[in-house]
């Protein structure tokens, strides 16, 4: 069995297409790369009990969100941890074992949903599952770059496009099997006497009382029964992780690694004036060695804060639509439009990454970075101001705006993805790359954790204060009509999920601004800011000094490099 996953076993032999080599990689990343997805998995977590509404047992936002940050947090460490053993073992050991921890994330995952327990859920998909992103993302990029040494970034691209796309095809597929599985719950019809005890909404079924939640359906109040129907995400976890391991087992048999010292027929590495233009080392420096570089942590802050602007968004992506848009343009931002943002963010994020990584072979990796973050810094600070726009003009022609800005921002946010394992590969050479990179990827675990804690922790400050505003407004004897409390228990009846923005601006005066369309502002400006020394890291990396460089009478000989009579481009 063990040399069913030898290294030597995959080594292609004379003749093997290279581009035989990139579908395998591109599958795994799709696989993977549905955790983009996440925000869609929000809503019903948060409904877990209360099905049509979120009941007072029911998740909050603020938690469930954490399960992505978690698992982004062990993508990096176990990146780090494995890119080592990755050059050692070889990719398709490595891509087995991202298959069994992806997948097996999910079943462990529907387990913690089946029962409830929260903890269950940040194990299955949080650790075991972000394990498994770690080590599949590292096992393509490193390959692709040996097999493409002529085009590192378009190899990098073709490698991690499949990640930033993985959500245009899991968002849809995620959405299908949520409504497949969805079962309504007991809804209670005719005139329903409610109470409310410790800031639940209660009522009497079958002579017991019993928790409900309350819905507005057609301009009338619809009651259902808590606990009594399914949301459909526990049999959605199970069936995605049956799926994932399977595909990503597959693919993991069909990696293929060249030989030592192959490269592509009719090339040869670029002259020494034009490598140092742009900025490529003729170079290797060792794992542990490029940790001692004042380069490497320069570029993990540019990744690093990059990462960071664009990944709170990410998880709340879904949300933060229906909440800028979806009150003020209720008639064309609803569930599917919300559904279909989540998706194009996928598709934008997959071409940004094919796209910039292949641009900055041409340009080079600094100024393709100088440039994501210049236009990002301007179209983050212009967004606050689309969201006070469409609160104050409610205009199609704002959503446009945020949806173009948006889209460009996610191109940014994948091209930098892509183009990183280039950079690192000029910086450092390439013999390492996969180790480095792995290295590096700590930047996105601790990214996965400032960009939602920033997010989510602002927006909640933001709503808190947007409640207690409004509930000043409200008259004391209809918020009493409304919830059977007074105000003096406002805190409980928000903890019970029973008053929110929503029904709350229903008692106030028609025209009373809707506060939901602003609650991101501040952490577009705080993400703004981020970029800014993103910007100034990038503009201080130099070229890594000779001390640092491998010496070239221990490695291999490649003066006589090996060319493959198919390998090079045949296209």
């Amino acid at each position: 069995m063990s040399r069913l996953f030898a290294k030597d076993r995959i080594v292609a032999g004379d003749g093997f297409n290279r581009w035989l080599v990139p579908p395998a990689s591109v599958a795994i990343h799709l696989c993977i790369g549905s955790v983009y997805a996440w925000s869609i998995f929000n809503p019903p977590l948060e409904r877990v009990r209360g099905v049509m509404a979120p009941a007072a047992d029911d998740w909050s936002l603020s938690s469930v969100v954490w399960i992505f940050t978690v698992a982004i947090v062990f993508l990096g460490l176990s990146a780090a941890v494995a890119g080592k053993w990755l050059e050692r073992v070889g990719p398709r050991l490595v891509g087995t074992v991202a298959a069994t921890c992806w997948g097996g994330g999910f079943l462990v995952g529907a387990a913690g949903i089946w029962t409830h327990q929260l903890w269950l859920v940040y194990l299955g998909y949080g650790v075991l599952g972000g394990c498994g992103l770690g080590l599949g993302y590292v096992s393509p990029v490193s390959t692709l770059i040996r097999w493409f040494p002529d085009r590192r970034g378009m190899a990098a691209g073709m490698a991690i496009m499949g990640f930033g796309g993985g959500a245009m095809i899991g968002a849809p597929l995620k959405k299908w099997l949520l409504e497949f599985f969805q079962v309504d719950p007991q809804k209670l019809d005719g005139a329903v006497e409610l109470v409310t005890r410790g800031g639940r909404r209660m009522a009497e079924v079958a002579g017991e009382l019993r928790e409900v939640v309350v819905v507005s359906e057609n301009g009338t109040d619809a009651v259902y029964v808590v606990g009594t129907g399914s949301v459909g995400v526990a049999e959605t976890f199970l069936v995605l992780g049956i799926v994932y391991f399977l595909v990503m087992l597959v693919a993991s048999f069909c990696y293929r690694i060249p030989a030592e010292g192959w490269v592509p027929d009719g090339w040869t590495p670029p002259a020494e004036d034009t490598a140092q233009k742009k900025m490529i080392s003729q170079h290797d420096v060792g794992i542990d060695q490029a940790i001692k570089t004042p380069q490497f942590y320069l570029v993990w802050i540019v990744l690093c804060f990059n990462v960071t602007a664009g990944i709170g968004v990410l998880g709340v992506a879904k949300t933060m639509m229906t909440e800028i848009f979806g009150t003020t343009l209720p008639d064309l931002v609803d569930e599917d439009f919300a559904t279909t943002y989540v998706l194009m963010i996928s598709v934008f994020n997959m071409l940004g990454r094919f796209f910039w990584a292949s641009v900055s072979d041409r340009i080079g990796r600094k100024p393709t970075y100088t440039l994501f973050f210049i236009l990002g810094i301007a179209l983050y600070i212009s967004i606050p101001f689309a969201a006070a726009g469409v609160s104050a003009s409610p205009t199609s022609v704002w959503l446009v705006y945020f949806y173009a800005a948006t889209m460009i921002i996610f191109t940014m946010y994948g091209g930098g993805f892509a183009t990183i394992p280039a950079y690192l590969a000029d910086l450092f050479g390439s013999r390492f790359v996969g180790g480095i990179h792995g290295r590096l990827l700590t930047a996105w675990s601790t990214a996965g954790v400032l960009g939602p804690l920033a997010i989510t922790s602002l927006r909640e400050n933001q709503r808190l204060a947007a409640i207690r505003d409004l509930a000043t407004k409200v008259d004391a004897v209809a918020f009493r009509e409304k919830f059977d409390a007074g105000k003096d228990q406002l805190d409980a009846l928000v903890a019970a999920k029973t008053v929110d923005i929503g029904n709350l601006l229903s008692l106030l005066p028609e025209g009373t601004l809707d506060p939901r369309a602003t609650l991101y502002n501040s952490t577009m400006y705080l993400m703004a800011a981020l970029l800014g020394v993103a910007l100034v890291a990038n503009w201080f990396i130099r070229p890594v000094d000779a001390q640092h460089h491998l010496d070239t009478d221990t490695l291999p000989d490649r003066s006589e490099p090996q060319h493959s009579a198919v390998g090079g481009d045949t296209t």
